[in-house]
């Protein structure tokens, strides 16, 4: 899938509870450095297309999530790996950066 799924609440332990890694950015639409990271994202999804799934939560429209995991900061990327956390980051990276992070927790 070479598309960024956008979850919420709802759907939330079904997207990450996944085989494949899940990658999920916490941000909102107000939010500088989220969305210099959104085409950057974009990007992975189709380098990392059928090895990764890259998933939007708007910490605007839910928040249940991101309170439940500890986002303090955004744009956070938080990694999953059949539920469970393996890693995170916090902040916009270049593509170079992000495509390291989404390898090395693949």
């Amino acid at each position: 899938m070479s598309e960024i799924l956008h979850i919420t609440d709802a759907d939330f332990a079904e997207v990450v509870n996944s085989e494949t890694p899940v990658f999920v950015d916490f941000w909102a639409t107000w939010c500088g450095p989220c969305r210099m990271l959104a085409p950057r994202l974009e990007e992975a999804a189709k380098t990392f297309d059928g090895r990764a799934i890259i998933a939007k939560y708007d910490v605007d429209q839910s928040s249940g999530m991101a309170t439940q995991y500890g986002v303090r900061g955004i744009p956070t990327i938080i990694a999953f790996r059949k539920g469970e956390v393996i890693d995170q980051r916090t902040g916009a990276c270049d593509q170079a950066t992000l495509n390291a992070f989404i390898e090395k927790n693949l």
